[in-house]
């Protein structure tokens, strides 16, 4: 089966290879002779793709090697491959390794493939266009939108009711009814340690991770020491925030949300179904994102590239149609509450029907790529992950002054850089 510890593989061999399948060479990523070996996020074992890859496994006479990772770990494993030649068929990641990874000539262009098939996949015309442009570079296409998704408010409506606060709208008001929020072991919000759920207040304050034009980093520098400071704040200053766990998992304010130990979190699509299978009787809101200078929140979502040195890449592009039909995007979005990059997918009775998925819906039309810019420098992970992880975690858990903090990190992202 698909489900497993994260890092760990799944075999499920079928029989019964299909007419016109793609020939299957010798393995690689791990994987031995017809085994596909892909990488994927450990939260994304969702029934419609584990149906997919049953009936691609069906037809093709081969086993898909499905190795679970949290995205750090992945990343490490990925960068490993990489330099050794020895990698999976397909790769699922979080937004922006596609360009990354394509500029080092890592990943494998899709262009002749999309020549031949698009049109029957709807691509690129049924897909949004930010999705698409998310994974060009040089005008060729590297990869497919997985997922299409944002940032909202997830709140406990019961916790809010009884402490007669509404979701807040303004910075001020979060600190405000986070502390009507706030009693005894009960925080009114949760921070996450993953570096990543900084972005929604950093673009509330008009903050980008790198403009090309400028080459300014992190900037405006007022703006990001303000949205870093804010953070901090709630945890060490407002104290509406118990400090963020250290780890690989995102999912610890889902867990004390559903836990009742929190009132509202920040988080997107991917924690409503562990919310509903954790606490069934939680009665969950959903609120826009509050302003400051402006409202915004992270586009975000996953894609999927073939690494250049696959050793299956055909077979691996057929799983990835299998993986992004309308079909398929709908039953996941039904199940598991996940948002899709699709236009014909906005008007599924699963979007318009349903308040919680609608409420995604209207995020995303003012969600932004906060590291629109930085993926062509050449560095994107260590601006975006690395370096910037230490200076979040710096800052909101270890309590290091904040000016300090971001000096020190556009210091040494102008250095990585210039090279």
């Amino acid at each position: 089966m698909l489900a497993l510890a994260g890092g760990a593989a799944a075999t499920l061999p079928l029989g019964g290879c299909g007419a016109g399948a793609p020939e299957v060479r010798g393995g690689g990523g791990g994987g031995g002779a017809g085994t596909v070996s892909v990488y994927w996020n450990a939260g994304h074992d969702y029934a419609a793709y584990r149906a997919a890859v049953a009936a691609f496994e069906k037809e093709h006479g081969v086993t898909v090697r499905m190795q679970k990772y949290q995205w750090p770990d992945m990343r490490t494993r990925i960068l490993t491959d990489f330099a050794s030649g020895n990698v999976p068929d397909l790769v699922e990641e979080p937004g922006g390794w596609t360009q990354e990874f394509a500029l080092s000539g890592d990943v494998l262009s899709l262009q002749d493939r999309l020549d031949a098939d698009g049109a029957r996949m709807g691509y690129p015309d049924d897909w949004q266009p930010a999705a698409v442009r998310h994974n060009e570079h040089r005008g060729e296409t590297y990869g497919i939108q997985l997922h299409q998704t944002c940032s909202l408010l997830l709140y406990n409506k019961a916790m809010f009711r009884r402490a007669r606060v509404a979701p807040p709208t303004t910075w001020e008001e979060v600190v405000r009814v986070g502390r009507r929020l706030t009693t005894g072991d009960v925080f009114g919000i949760a921070l996450n340690q993953d570096q990543s759920y900084a972005w929604p207040w950093l673009l509330q304050n008009g903050v980008r991770l790198y403009d090309p034009e400028s080459r300014a980093l992190l900037a405006p520098r007022a703006a990001a020491v303000e949205a870093l400071r804010f953070q901090a704040d709630l945890v060490h200053e407002h104290e509406v925030s118990a400090v963020p766990t250290p780890g690989t998992d995102y999912s610890g304010p889902q867990k004390l949300l559903s836990a009742e130990r929190t009132a509202m979190i920040l988080s997107g699509p991917w924690d409503l179904e562990p919310i509903r299978k954790s606490s069934p009787d939680l009665e969950l809101g959903v609120a826009q994102v509050p302003r400051r200078r402006r409202r915004s929140t992270v586009l975000a979502g996953t894609s999927v590239f073939i690494p250049a040195k696959a050793r299956h890449p055909d077979l691996a592009w057929d799983l990835v149609k299998r993986l992004t039909t309308l079909r398929t995007e709908t039953a996941v979005t039904e199940k598991e509450g996940m948002l899709m990059p699709r236009r014909s997918w906005t008007s599924q009775p699963v979007v318009r029907d349903d308040p919680v998925t609608k409420a995604f819906a209207e995020g995303l039309t003012y969600a932004e790529d906060p590291y629109r810019g930085a993926y062509l420098t050449g560095r994107y992970g260590e601006l975006s992950v690395d370096l910037f992880r230490n200076l979040y975690q710096g800052v909101v858990m270890q309590r290091r002054p904040v000016e300090e903090a971001y000096d020190e990190y556009v210091s040494a992202g102008r250095k990585l850089i210039r090279g």
